[in-house]
């Protein structure tokens, strides 16, 4: 396209008697209004519709005012680089790059009100009576009359039957009781584990000058169905952060808790092994710290199940793997070529898996200890950014892992291949751990953006997505238990939360009421379901 020149584009457009003094004033004008284009609140679309309006002679007809040309702009509201189009005001807006400016309207801004839009709605969404089944088609009734006619089996229909109670989990604020009243709980949660059975979580809270404490909360259902919870007054405080938590047998089952605390300033990071009984009300004693050994830079921990190492932990360290007993503080080390953030035992063989920053993902056989070379290295494969979980199934023969990059992949560990691959988890670098419940064949996981999903571990189908109640913050993840005997073994199934200070329960009755009853359909359903393997 031909551009005009200053020199000869006045003349085109000058009349007859005009004088040339006259072209030099419109040459300062349009020196000007070039200016106002350049830094106006207008895109480059509005800018070429300009710079076509003034090619175009002045007695023209059919140039277009700016009232039409910002209906069309409105009505079909084009994208325009570095502009946002506002749909309530009907005008665009320039976009800042940061927020060192007096426009606070920046991308993230907007980002971030259009997904605290999308949380509110999928919690009134949640709130209805009626939800949208995980499947087209999935209902109670037609799955009974599927399996009464032979059309289905048991164990698929014991599995379904669980999706379709997941899609009706509706949100409950339990109140946590105290002994002390007089001081509630206003520290955010961080991290909560349960115990095996469930009637135990262990918690941590963040502390608001710095550090934080840790405690027990124990959890009984009541005859009527009603879920309660008391926290335990004994909380103990630390300035380390709490990276990693597992609940240890020494004693008896889950009768300690193993810490891996990362140091902070000064102070350096450790394992320690506590007995559970300090978070207990009712002992008098309050038994000292069984085992705790310094460590600079610690990322895991695991304990071990297996009755050969049955009194063995591991603490995955940077670029190596410690395994220790903890009666004979016997110590075994292993040189690794990168931070061991994950960690977990094999029930049936005493053989430890291993996630990495790297994406390795191996596993150490406790029974090559002799070995100094890395042949103990049993299994290796990778995934593409560094795992921050790694759950091994009943069948041990599969392991899932998640990393970084939201990927979570159930690996077949003798082919080492990923055979099912869980899509929508969100992470970008955050450590978060994923969770597991076989007998209802569920996988669960918390993103970064805050929202729960459930997955089908059989087909990787994504069943469910459940919101923060509160608006989605980094230091706000939620933490999650998930069983289906919540309370011990007459217990009630759902999905404990703890976000900021509260706990939520989301049971699988819909009819749930705090303090209520469950409706005895219910039980019978819950039994029946239970009695046959997923």
């Amino acid at each position: 396209m031909k551009k005009w020149n200053w020199r000869e584009r006045p003349y085109k457009r000058q009349g007859a008697g005009q004088r040339p003094g006259r072209h030099r004033g419109n040459r300062g004008r349009a020196t000007q209004d070039e200016q106002w284009y350049r830094h106006s609140d207008v895109g480059p679309a509005h800018r070429a519709s300009q710079r076509r309006y003034e090619n175009q002679p002045s007695s023209s007809s059919s140039s277009p005012t700016p009232s039409s040309s910002s209906s069309k702009a409105s009505s079909a509201a084009p994208e325009l680089p570095g502009f946002y189009f506002d749909p309530e005001k009907n005008r665009y807006f320039r976009l800042l790059p940061g927020h060192n400016n007096c426009n606070p309207l920046t991308t993230e801004q907007l980002r971030e009100k259009e997904r605290e839009k999308q949380r509110n709605k999928m919690l009134a969404e949640d709130e209805t009576p009626r939800k949208k089944a995980p499947r087209t088609g999935l209902n109670s009734s037609l799955l009974l009359q599927r399996r009464q006619l032979g059309r289905l089996a048991e164990s698929s229909y014991c599995r379904l039957i669980h999706e379709v109670k997941v899609s009706g989990m509706r949100r409950h604020k339990l109140e946590i009781q105290s002994t002390d009243n007089s001081s509630p709980n206003t520290d955010n949660f961080r991290l909560i584990v349960g115990d095996s059975a469930c009637e135990r979580v262990f918690t941590v809270n963040d502390v608001s000058h710095g550090g934080c404490k840790y405690g027990i909360m124990n959890f009984s259902s009541s005859s009527q169905g009603s879920l309660s919870v008391e926290m335990c007054d004994n909380l103990y405080f630390t300035n380390r952060k709490v990276n990693s938590i597992c609940w240890a047998s020494v004693n008896h089952p889950d009768s300690h808790v193993l810490l891996c605390l990362v140091g902070a300033a000064d102070t350096p990071g450790c394992v320690s092994l506590l007995p559970a009984s300090l978070f207990s009300n009712s002992n008098p004693d309050q038994p000292g710290m069984l085992c705790s050994f310094k460590i600079s830079t610690a990322w895991s921990c695991a304990w071990c199940l297996n009755p050969q190492f049955d009194k063995t932990f591991s603490t995955g360290l940077s670029r190596r793997v410690i395994m220790k007993d903890a009666e004979t503080g016997r110590t075994q080390t292993y040189g690794v070529g990168s931070d061991v953030l994950a960690q977990q035992f094999a029930l049936r063989v005493p053989v430890l898996f291993n996630g990495c920053r790297s994406g390795e993902i191996f596993s150490i056989d406790l029974r090559q200890r002799g070995r100094r070379d890395q042949s103990w290295k049993a299994n290796r494969f990778h995934q593409e950014s560094a795992i921050t979980s790694v759950r091994v199934l009943q069948d041990e023969n599969y392991l899932l892992a998640a990393d970084m990059l939201g990927q979570i992949k159930l690996w077949d560990v003798r082919l080492r291949k990923p055979v099912q691959e869980y899509k929508g988890h969100y992470n970008e670098h955050a450590y978060l751990p994923i969770h597991v419940n076989e007998r209802e064949g569920l996988l669960l996981a918390v993103g970064q953006d805050c929202y729960t999903r459930l997955w089908s571990l059989q087909d990787g189908h994504l069943l469910r997505t459940i919101p923060s109640p509160h608006p989605a913050a980094n230091d706000l993840i939620p933490s999650v238990v998930f069983s289906s005997n919540i309370g011990g073994c007459r217990g009630l199934p759902g999905l404990l939360m703890a976000v900021k200070h509260d706990l939520y329960y989301f049971p699988y009755n819909t009819d749930y009421q705090e303090g209520g009853g469950l409706t005895a359909g219910f039980h019978e359903n819950s039994e029946n379901a239970s009695s046959s393997p997923t």
